[in-house]
């Protein structure tokens, strides 16, 4: 299952998207040792099947991966940032290692037989490009061949394609780079770099960490991955940052910690004393700056350490 984003028109004749299915989040809760009957998914600022908005030129296309356990909807700050800003994203769910609904209502989760390495999100996401070209291409690759939204395939750029992801998603984003050459800018949200084969093919193109919990000094695997990076590359890190902390925990947990009582001690652990308010803005504005800067050729924010963003370090 994936989800296609980009900039849309005519929106008010179209559904608001929720943020995950009601099945697939009852699973991700009882996952998560939270009562599922507690809260409902929020909605997003997405409208299914809306119809893509005209550009001058198609748009850039970025991929999204997941963490293990997680699912695709786990960044969609980030997602529907870049989306607003003229970009395709593609967000995957990586069937058996993690809640996933289908069209006809049945729904997986997490299974310890699942091949679960990286390695297996890197062939998902390769199939998925494959599926990009057919619709870039004028195909319709819904496997039952659901009507596409209109203006869709014509809008993708199969030439400019980025990619980012999340914990093992962040680990897969560098194995695709290092096998497929399509993807030509990659982004980690703390990808801890491990998998066998390590991620140690030189790549020349660039890539960017957003480090917290897995750095170069806690992670020999990343400080490895770090050394093979022979094109642009740059480690930011926000201070106050853990694991979970790029991405839409760190704004959804502390509403679900006032409704089920959490205290102050739990929620911290979830995520860090990063402010909620301010990690969304970082979620927002450094991948954007990042696939700007390499799928457009613009921008200025990744050229040093940002007064607007104090909590965002370079590190060297």
């Amino acid at each position: 299952m994936v989800n296609v984003w980009y900039p849309a028109r005519d929106v008010w004749r179209h559904p608001r998207a929720e943020w995950m299915t009601a099945a697939s989040l009852r699973a991700l809760l009882e996952s998560s040792g939270f009562d599922p009957d507690a809260v409902r998914a929020p909605l997003t600022a997405g409208h299914e099947g809306a119809p893509v908005r005209r550009a001058a030129r198609r748009l850039p296309v970025v991929v999204y991966s997941h963490g293990a356990g997680s699912h695709r909807s786990d960044t969609t700050i980030a997602v529907q940032e870049l989306a607003s800003h003229g970009y395709a994203v593609v967000t995957v769910d990586h069937t058996y290692d993690g809640p996933v609904e289908f069209p006809d209502g049945r729904v997986t989760v997490r299974e310890d037989a699942y091949d679960s390495t990286p390695w297996t999100y890197t062939r998902d996401v390769r199939f998925v490009l494959d599926q990009i070209g057919v619709l870039a291409a004028g195909g319709n690759p819904d496997v039952d061949r659901r009507p596409l939204p209109v203006g869709l395939g014509a809008a993708l750029d199969p030439h400019r394609i980025g990619m980012f992801g999340w914990s093992k998603g962040g680990t897969a984003t560098a194995l695709t780079m290092g096998t497929d050459p399509r993807v030509r800018a990659g982004l980690s949200f703390d990808g801890p770099m491990l998998s066998q084969p390590r991620p140690t093919i030189d790549l020349d193109r660039p890539f960017m960490l957003m480090t917290a919990e897995y750095t170069r000094v806690t992670e020999p695997a990343v400080a490895e991955f770090w050394s093979h990076l022979r094109g642009w590359r740059l480690n930011v890190q926000a201070a106050g940052a853990l694991h979970q902390s790029y991405g839409d925990n760190q704004w959804l947990v502390p509403q679900l910690a006032r409704v089920i009582g959490m205290s102050d001690e739990e929620l911290t652990g979830w995520i860090g004393t990063l402010d909620p308010a301010r990690a969304v803005r970082i979620q927002q504005a450094y991948p954007l700056a990042f696939f700007d800067r390499h799928l457009r050729h613009r921008g200025h924010l990744l050229r040093g350490p940002s007064r607007s963003f104090p909590e965002v370090s370079f590190v060297a």
